[in-house]
């Protein structure tokens, strides 16, 4: 059975810093790309970042520089480092691993950024 699971998520002020955790079990994760997606309120689903098997991470415009995808595939863990947050990064995080046609979706961890 397939379980992906985040965590990490919480309350933070505008300019803090949050690292969320993505464990994954019952798959060969090291050959998954891997990404963080997040949906705020009343918006459509983005992708933050991700990275792939082999090759370099990749972040939407609003996060470089800001956010760090990593992958530890010993642990079958994936993270997003969070600095300097702001307000607008107010949304709940899922992560999505994907392979070929297969894909897999954690239940979401809320990131509430306050002003």
């Amino acid at each position: 059975q397939v379980r992906v699971v985040e965590s990490g998520g919480g309350l933070v002020q505008s300019g803090g810093s949050l690292r969320l955790s993505c464990a994954a079990s019952g798959i060969t994760f090291s050959i998954y790309t891997v990404g963080w997606y997040r949906q705020a309120p009343g918006k459509q689903r983005e992708v933050v970042a991700s990275i792939a098997r082999e090759g370099s991470p990749n972040y939407t415009d609003s996060v470089k520089d800001r956010f760090t995808i990593s992958r530890d595939n010993a642990k079958n863990t994936v993270y997003l480092q969070m600095n300097n947050l702001k307000p607008e990064d107010t949304a709940t995080y899922y992560c999505y691993l994907r392979f070929v046609s297969l894909g897999y979706w954690g239940q979401g961890t809320q990131v509430t950024v306050s002003a």
